[in-house]
């Protein structure tokens, strides 16, 4: 059976929380400015854009282009494993719960349209139904 719980964020809580996850994941960065792209990048991807990739996320920061956030993801040196580790740590330590299970179920999400490159049939987890047809 499955139940699910619901809780209502403090925008001040949320963003003091996340000053001490990217404060605690800084020295994982060898340079000052994948910190910071990193950080943009992770408000881009918390911000109520209506699509999220490199364009929107760049001029969600005030960037002119994408390039910056595509050097991050693609040949920015940084300790990738040290910041995953980090964020699960900090995950572990606010919302761990011996008793609890984490599940995501992306399956939520409709995809709809021909148009999109990539866009086929999916399954919803939605009893049984195929959307997208």
């Amino acid at each position: 059976m499955a139940a699910g719980h619901s809780v209502e964020v403090d925008p001040a809580r949320l963003q003091a929380g996340l000053e001490e996850l990217l404060g605690r994941v800084a020295g994982r960065f060898g340079r000052v400015e994948p910190r910071w792209r990193a950080r943009a990048l992770v408000l881009g991807l918390l911000a109520d854009l209506p699509r999220k990739n490199c364009w929107t996320i760049a001029e969600h920061a005030g960037q002119a282009s994408p390039d910056g956030m595509q050097h991050l993801l693609h040949r920015a040196v940084w300790d990738e494993d040290g910041v995953r580790d980090d964020v699960r740590a900090y995950l572990v330590e606010h919302l761990g719960d011996p008793e609890a299970v984490l599940v995501v179920d992306e399956t939520g999400d409709l995809k709809k349209g021909i148009a999109t490159v990539g866009v086929q049939r999916q399954y919803t987890g939605t009893a049984g139904r195929v959307d997208n047809a």
